[in-house]
């Protein structure tokens, strides 16, 4: 974890640092870094109509994409009471983002007033800065899909993910209120940690 550091360097150094340390216990294991951020999954569903005292819901719903795909995601939401067209140009907007830099810049166009073109643009840095400064092999994807169950989460979200392991074997992301609440002090913070038994079971 990194504490006190709002800027998105925190985010670059966390993933470099954990995908180094992965790279090292397991070398054979191929692995993907997943990233998004709260504000664009915020953003795409607001821009596709979803009232914002909702969007808890939806994103509970959003998360169970890796399990009952497309379909299951949008008769959830229509059960609930969303409108069909909403969740139908919401869907399509997954499907229309590539999983790299030139889908969030796809999203920073099409959701106009939705999404601040300051968190497109940080997005954007950390995905190229880790590409550039990364010290072993491995994928770094975007994925407007990722949620991350944790309400707690303020901004960027992040899992790690391996061929040859169903689920994740790490993951964390920015939670800049956390700490504040038990302080009073805001204090900015985000942190990036690997399952040590998923780990364990790899090696083994």
């Amino acid at each position: 974890d990194i504490l006190g550091d709002a800027t998105n360097m925190a985010e670059i150094e966390l993933i470099l640092a954990t995908t180094t340390a992965l790279g090292k216990i397991c070398p054979d294991n191929a692995f993907t870094v997943r990233i998004n951020d709260r504000e664009i999954l915020k953003g795409m569903a607001l821009y596709c109509g979803f009232p914002e005292d909702g969007l808890d819901q939806v994103f509970i719903t959003l998360d169970k994409m890796d399990k009952i795909g497309a379909e299951g995601v949008a008769k959830e939401l229509e059960e609930m009471g969303y409108v069909k067209e909403n969740v139908e140009t919401y869907l399509q907007l997954f499907k229309d983002v590539a999983p790299d830099v030139t889908g969030i810049r796809f999203l920073k166009e099409k959701l106009g007033d939705c999404l601040s073109e300051e968190t497109a643009d940080s997005m954007e840095m950390i995905i190229s800065s880790v590409e550039t400064a990364k010290e072993c092999e491995f994928n770094i994807k975007f994925d407007p899909t990722l949620v991350r169950g944790q309400s707690y989460y303020t901004g960027t979200i992040f899992e790690v993910t391996m061929d040859d392991f169903g689920g994740s074997v790490a993951g964390g992301g920015r939670y800049d209120k956390m700490i504040g609440k038990f302080t009073g002090q805001d204090t900015p913070a985000c942190g990036f940690s690997i399952g040590f038994e998923r780990i364990v079971m790899l090696l083994l």
